[in-house]
């Protein structure tokens, strides 16, 4: 399997994953649709940070379209970005980049930090969607403007609609993260992860105060995804909201980089120079199997099973209406859940209750919990020590059954080892329960007759 890793042991930034994507291989030359689209374009360079040979990439735009850049190009509050990422103004570097392969860089360009209208997260999308992005890179940069969204909407209590980004509604920011999403494409690898990215340390100032790092919105991105991030190893903040965000649209969190057949390995640069950590952010293309992943999937001893991150939450409850119960499946799953188990149980003084357990992705946790709060009016939720669970490899096939002379389609589920080995075949009974209605055959009739021609098939292949 071709994958893609991301190693941000000093952070992440857009315009580091732009880079480090050119370094591993990507064709700037992608970058065709930001261009058309905003006055902007991308000088690509290189530079050396502590001995290591690095791509950087800056966003310049004319000098009449630059506009006042705030001092926080990633957040929408104005924090300093000291660690030098996304191309901050309050950083005094250099930009020590090298020479621009794309085209020198006139006098009267200038890095776009901030430049550009601001605008809000409808217009974001809007503009994302008329640049005429094939659909996957669309998706991406959609998603990872969805997660800055949320994590601003989050913040300060507004509903995604209301939520105005300021910098990272910039030209730069939009920049940053289309074209990743471009150049993540032309890599076209079948999976990405990325390693535990370093947050930094200290404290950082904004708009609205002194915050510790990572700030508001960088650590409402984290919890939402998929990927650990820690402190250190400076006290500087190194991971912004736009390459949390990135990030968290495109990868998976492993907890060190997997056995991988590198085939090129690249490093983006920043713009900060640091005494003892080079200030890049590591990519690694190469081929690596499945079972391969540490974290969230990984054979079990006998090689059967596969390992799939998990969080358990919890809730004990005296007072549900049986209505709410009965619903609580459907809402639960809409905000993540992958199942939902309800025990009728014995509480305090006696009293009937019931235990709400519900499995979903770490990444989905917090939504779930409050979901599940809301639905029920549970004053607390817990999280149980489960972190994973072994699971088969599942697939889903169609069974035609004709019936009287129509046909009629039931979805089943196959259950499969690793190694390919058939183990279950399980028709969906919803899907049963219809073709019955319409045949006037029983339920387990049509079930009987799916499995069976599915477990047909799998013999004859």
């Amino acid at each position: 399997m071709r994958t893609l890793v991301f190693d941000g042991r000093t952070g992440a930034a857009g315009d580091m994953i732009c880079a480090a994507l050119i370094a591993a291989g990507a064709d700037p030359a992608v970058l065709g649709p930001v261009r058309d689209a905003l006055p902007v374009r991308y000088a690509v360079g290189e530079t050396e940070k502590n001995g290591i040979r690095a791509t950087t990439v800056d966003v310049l735009v004319d000098g009449d379209d630059a506009g006042d850049a705030d001092s926080d190009r990633g957040h929408a509050h104005g924090n300093d970005h000291s660690h030098g990422h996304d191309h901050s103004p309050d950083n005094d570097h250099s930009h020590d980049h090298g020479h621009d392969h794309e085209t020198d860089a006139s006098r009267d360009e200038t890095h776009a930090e901030g430049a550009g209208v601001h605008r809000s997260y409808r217009e974001v999308v809007d503009l994302v969607e008329s640049m005429g992005l094939p659909d996957a890179v669309e998706s991406t940069a959609l998603d990872a403007f969805e997660l800055l969204g949320r994590a601003e909407a989050s913040v300060h209590g507004t509903d995604l609609a209301e939520t105005h980004f300021h910098e990272v509604g910039a030209d730069d920011a939009i920049a940053d993260v289309v074209g990743a999403a471009l150049l993540l494409a032309d890599l076209d690898p079948e999976r990405v992860v990325t390693t535990p990215v370093a947050a930094g340390g200290g404290t950082v100032e904004m708009s609205h105060g002194t915050y510790p790092v990572p700030a508001p919105a960088t650590t409402e991105i984290a919890s939402r995804a998929g990927f650990r991030v820690v402190g250190g190893p400076i006290d500087r903040e190194l991971l912004t909201p736009t390459g949390a965000a990135i990030l968290g649209a495109v990868a998976e969190g492993v907890d060190a980089v997997p056995d991988l057949d590198v085939e090129r390995a690249g490093y983006g640069a920043g713009d900060a120079d640091f005494e003892r950590h080079p200030n890049v952010l590591r990519a690694l293309v190469g081929d690596g199997g499945r079972e391969e992943s540490e974290t969230d999937r990984e054979r079990t001893a006998g090689g059967n099973l596969v390992r799939d991150d998990i969080v358990v939450l919890e809730t004990n409850l005296d007072d549900a209406a049986p209505e709410v119960l009965g619903g609580l499946q459907e809402t639960l799953e809409r905000a993540g859940a992958r199942d939902v188990t309800i025990v009728p149980t014995t509480m305090k003084k006696s009293r009937p209750g019931h235990l709400v357990k519900v499995i979903c992705k770490p990444a989905d946790a917090e939504a779930v919990a409050e979901r599940l709060a809301r639905e029920t009016g549970t004053l607390g939720v817990r999280q149980s020590g489960a972190s994973h669970r072994w699971i088969a490899e599942r697939e889903f096939e169609t069974a035609t059954l004709r019936v009287d002379g129509a046909d009629h389609e039931v979805t089943v589920k196959v259950a499969s080892t690793t190694d390919g080995e058939v183990y279950d075949v399980s028709g969906e009974y919803d899907d049963a329960a219809a073709v019955a209605e319409a045949t006037s055959l029983p339920i387990r009739e049509v079930l009987r007759r799916a499995e069976a021609a599915v477990r047909e098939r799998i013999a004859d292949e």
